[in-house]
């Protein structure tokens, strides 16, 4: 993940970088203009922390449908030279998505800006995927020849078609093209990719798994430590441990121990993690001499081994180790956040308070923090939490926050629950819809909105028609 240059919070850019509901409400009352290039510069140049879980698509498609946007700006990014030399998803992906929800909500202008990048574009896999949803029969049977065309007829060029067809992920287009008569040559190629699609599955189910350790505890181990001597190396604890699972017995205990306290990186924290999940007496001793071990891997074997932990002991331990710091004591928080009761709540908050202080609104591992002070009620998590909601650069920690705040916060419903009802992120739009004070005029209005929205998820439509069944009332 790359680090956005995200503008502050209080400004238009900040608000629609964040996906926040209040972005849309500024940017209709802005100049036109200025709110259309501050749009431009967030579908350009994604803001996102990490575009595998947040949303923005739908949130920016909606405003360019609000503003009635140009596409010009979108068009010279897709068809940039540097889209052909060095095709990047994380330059075009967002822009490509965009296109894909004007194009569901009517813009012939974005679908055939996505027809031709998907015929000569360089992320023409995406666009073709946006199409599969939103273009016609008629519209994807015309691009069958200019896609297929972009593979030479040659083994080779037929590998890589085969390879293209597998990895796509909505399989619509291929199925069309594989049975259009009026290009039998598109369609003759394509039914073979596909078929070698099918045939290549096979193999793999067939072909005999990879290097395997011998059946003995030091077996693995050595297994797990002769992966790091490997270029690049291969991080084998993880499978060890669990080859431990079946290979150890009572009587090799002492060697795992021995191992867990004194044995090489890798092996170390292959036992550190089978004895943890074993549940062995002397697990959680282990743990905290592997979290001082200064080791990376070894560090993380044991952090993460306490974390899989659910009993008692591990619960009275992480109240002990919240405030040492370090790795294991940030673990220990969190473990609270997440199975500890009312009586920890304050060892939550303030974990979460010192995260806040000296990592910022986006530090590591804030989600479950901030989770835990909304499930635990944490008197006086409502500032902190009001100050993640606003600063945060995650629309997903924003989200979590907004949860927490309906729990502990009595303002939450007349106040940011209302302004989530245009949130980037489908949760929190969901939370809205469950609980924004309809005294503002403006809630029924957006609910109705999202109510005929087609493009809006099934989950959010269904808590909207719940609130507009109900006479708009929070229930």
């Amino acid at each position: 993940m790359f680090d956005p240059d995200i503008a502050p919070s209080g400004t238009l850019l900040g608000l629609l970088q964040r996906g926040r509901g209040d972005g849309p409400l500024h940017a209709l009352a802005a100049p036109r203009a200025e709110a259309l290039a501050a749009l431009e510069q967030c579908v350009l140049r994604d803001p996102r922390l990490d575009w595998r879980v947040e949303s923005r698509s739908l949130y920016y498609a909606r405003l360019y449908s609000d503003l009635e946007g140009p596409l010009d700006g979108i068009e010279q990014h897709l068809f940039h030279p540097d889209d052909l030399l060095v095709p990047d998803e994380h330059r075009c992906g967002l822009a490509l998505a965009v296109l894909g929800h004007l194009a569901g909500y009517g813009r012939r202008d974005a679908l055939r800006l996505l027809r031709r990048y998907a015929a000569v574009g360089g992320c023409w896999a995406w666009a073709l995927d946006e199409l599969a949803v939103h273009d016609t029969e008629d519209g994807l049977r015309a691009l069958g020849p200019a896609v297929v065309a972009r593979f030479p007829d040659t083994p080779e060029g037929q590998a890589e078609l085969a390879r293209a067809a597998k990895e796509a992920y909505e399989p619509r287009p291929w199925q069309l093209w594989a049975e259009d008569a009026a290009h039998p040559g598109t369609a003759e190629r394509v039914r073979a990719a596909l078929e070698q699609v099918s045939f290549d599955r096979w193999q793999r189910q067939l072909r005999p798994a990879g290097p395997t350790p011998g059946w003995s505890v030091s077996a693995v181990l050595d297994w797990a430590e002769q992966g790091l001597a490997q270029h690049p190396a291969v991080e084998r604890d993880q499978p060890a441990a669990r080859c431990l699972a079946s290979v150890a017995g009572p009587e090799d205990r002492p060697a795992l121990l021995d191992a867990a306290l004194h044995g090489a990186s890798a092996a170390r924290a292959s036992a550190v993690r089978h004895l943890a999940d074993r549940r062995d007496p002397a697990a959680l001793d282990l743990i905290a001499a592997a979290a001082d071990s200064g080791d990376e891997r070894v560090v993380r074997a044991g952090v993460e081994s306490f974390e899989r932990l659910r009993d008692e002991a591990a619960l009275d331990r992480a109240r002990t180790w919240v405030a040492r710091g370090g790795p294991l004591g940030t673990a220990a928080a969190r473990m609270l956040a997440r199975r500890g009761g009312p009586e920890d709540a304050g060892l939550v908050l303030a974990a979460l308070r010192r995260t806040v202080q000296t990592g910022g609104a986006d530090a590591e591992g804030l989600d479950a923090l901030v989770e835990g002070a909304g499930r635990l009620h944490a008197c006086g998590a409502s500032p902190v939490l009001r100050h993640l909601y606003r600063e945060t650069s995650s629309s997903q920690l924003r989200g979590t926050a907004a949860q927490a705040l309906s729990l502990v916060d009595p303002g939450f419903a007349a106040g940011f629950a209302v302004e989530c009802l245009w949130d980037c992120e489908e949760s929190t739009r969901e939370l809205a819809a469950r609980t924004a004070a309809s005294g503002d005029v403006r809630v029924l209005t957006q609910l109705r909105r999202l109510a005929a929205d087609p493009a809006e998820e099934a989950e959010v439509q269904t808590a909207v028609r719940g609130r507009l069944s109900s006479g708009g009332t929070t229930r």
